[in-house]
């Protein structure tokens, strides 16, 4: 997309404004994870999501970086990022900005378009663009947000959350997203591969150098240039997804720090804040 700059990311936050962050599974949508928020000073480490990550800007600036581009966004601007889609935020320099997002799962996102074009959708949806402008459908997405989020009328927000799913689509989807065959893998590709079949562990540079035929520094190097993060943050990111996970079934965050490798409670809530917005807890009782 276009770069706004911040004088015209207009419709600025006060500057009274303080950070506020409502979280919600929206049970009419398979417990569809749901965020409304402001942030002021907080700042997304890079991290992906299992999911898809939808939303849109109601009013302030934000910095984010997807696929090692840097860039400004406003009101207007949409986020239609593919699972496991790498991606940070924070706020721009002159305020905070205002959001609203959804992380709905690839057979929600699947079944709610077979449903409203009538036609299957075979192999897995993906969006062709990340962040671009669209004023419109990001109103109608933010209508069609707060609706799901008052949970008054269940037939109105089920019809305009899924209109406007399938609008962007039918703007923005691209081909199928397909797998890269298995000897055509790189490198970098196993050592990802190693990392996130043992996340949990403490795995070291030489070790990972080894699986992917590479010196240490040279893998650093290009992961980050193929997945624009370390191999470290990919790991950190990968026991936030395993937390999120065991969070959902109930484990309380004591026992999911433990189990995802995490030095203790503190530890986990620090890293699951900097890439969800929220903490453990509060996560976990919604």
């Amino acid at each position: 997309m276009q770069n706004v700059s911040q004088a015209e990311a207009t419709d600025a936050i006060p500057v009274t404004e303080r950070e506020k962050t409502v979280f919600w599974r929206a049970r009419r949508f398979r417990d569809m994870e749901c965020m409304a928020a402001t942030f002021v000073t907080h700042e997304f480490a890079p991290h992906a999501h299992d999911t898809f990550s939808i939303g849109a800007i109601e009013a302030g600036c934000q910095l984010s970086t997807i696929r090692g581009e840097r860039e400004f966004t406003g009101p207007g601007a949409l986020y239609l990022l593919n699972p496991g889609e790498t991606h940070d935020g924070a706020p721009g320099i002159v305020s905070g900005y205002r959001y609203r997002m959804i992380y709905p799962e690839i057979e929600l996102l699947t079944d709610i378009l077979e449903d409203v074009t009538g036609r299957t959708v075979h192999g897995t949806p993906s969006f062709s663009r990340q962040l671009l402008l669209d004023a419109e459908l990001a109103l109608e997405f933010q209508r069609a947000h707060r609706l799901v989020e008052e949970d008054r009328d269940q037939l109105l927000a089920e019809e305009a959350m899924y209109g406007v799913l399938a609008r962007m689509f039918a703007r923005y989807g691209s081909a199928i997203l397909s797998p890269p065959a298995h000897g055509g893998r790189t490198g970098v590709s196993r050592a990802r591969d190693y990392i996130a079949a043992n996340f949990s562990s403490e795995i070291g540079l030489e070790e990972l150098g080894g699986v992917a035929g590479l010196s240490r520094a040279h893998l650093i190097r290009a992961f980050r240039r193929e997945f624009f993060i370390t191999p470290h943050a990919f790991q950190t990111d990968m026991r936030i997804r395993h937390a999120r996970r065991m969070l959902r079934d109930g484990r309380t965050p004591s026992d999911v720090a433990m189990e995802c490798g995490f030095a203790d409670q503190a530890h986990l809530t620090r890293h699951f804040k900097a890439r969800t917005g929220v903490t453990p807890a509060v996560f976990r009782r919604r």
